[in-house]
C-alpha cells in the first residue's frame, strides 16, 4: 500500500482504552519496545499481549519490519482490504516489503485493547502513495488473537473506497467503490509480495 514511515508514534488522547505513550522514546518505552529497537532473529517475549500490541506499532512507527515479523506466531495468518488471505511467514513479510518502502510515513496509535486471547487496535496512516504522489490518510481498525505470546490471527479494515479516492485520484473515485479496481489492487499487491518472498529466498 505505498507505506513509508518515519520514526514517530503518535499519542492520541481523548479516546477509551489506553492512551499510548510514544514507545521509541528510551525513557518511556516498556521493555519488550526497548527490545524490538535492535534487529531482532526470534520474537521477544512480552509482559503482555498489550505490551506486544505496543511493541507492534513501535516498530512499525521506526519502519522496522524485521521486529513487526518477529511479533507473529509461525502461523499466523492476516488480511486486509488489500492483502488476502495470508499466512506463515508471508505477513511478516508483507510488514518488511512495506517499511523496506519507508518515506514519510506517520503512524498513530490511537487505543488499543488486549486480553489473554484477543485484542483491538486502532491505528492512523499518514504518507505519500509514491506510484501517484497523492497523499493519504488511512484509518484503520485491527483485530488480534494471540497464541503463545504472539500475533496468530491479526485482520486490518478500513474503507477501500476512501483508500483509492485518496491514492488514486480520479480513477479511485470514479472505480474504487468496484470490485474491478478492488481486484487490480490485490493482484497487484500479491504480485509484489511474491517477488519479495522470491528475493528473499533467492
Amino acid at each position: 500500500m505505498g507505506f513509508e514511515p518515519t520514526n514517530e508514534l503518535t499519542p492520541v488522547s481523548g479516546f477509551q482504552g489506553r492512551r499510548i505513550r510514544p514507545l521509541c522514546h528510551p525513557s518511556g518505552a516498556s521493555k519488550f519496545a526497548a527490545a524490538l529497537r535492535a534487529p531482532v532473529a526470534c520474537a521477544p517475549v512480552a509482559a503482555s499481549n498489550g505490551e506486544l500490541i505496543e511493541g507492534f506499532y513501535a516498530a512499525f512507527a521506526r519502519h522496522d519490519g524485521n521486529a513487526m515479523a518477529a511479533c507473529y506466531h509461525p502461523d499466523a495468518r492476516f488480511s486486509d482490504p488489500v492483502f488476502q488471505d495470508l499466512s506463515g511467514a508471508e505477513p511478516g513479510s508483507m510488514w518488511r516489503m512495506l517499511t523496506a518502502r519507508s518515506g514519510d510515513l506517520k503512524i498513530t496509535l490511537v487505543e488499543h485493547e488486549a486480553d489473554e486471547e484477543r485484542g483491538t487496535a486502532h491505528w492512523l496512516a499518514d504518507y505519500t502513495f509514491t506510484p501517484t504522489g497523492r497523499k493519504v490518510h488511512n484509518d484503520v481498525r485491527a483485530e488480534f488473537r494471540f497464541a503463545e505470546g504472539l500475533i496468530a490471527e491479526h485482520h486490518d479494515s478500513f474503507s477501500f473506497y476512501a483508500w483509492a479516492r485518496q491514492a488514486l485520484g480520479p480513477a479511485g473515485i470514479a472505480l474504487g467503490w468496484t470490485p474491478i479496481l478492488r481486484g487490480k489492487v490485490q493482484r497487484q499487491a500479491r504480485s509484489q509480495l511474491d517477488e519479495f518472498l522470491a528475493s528473499d529466498a533467492s
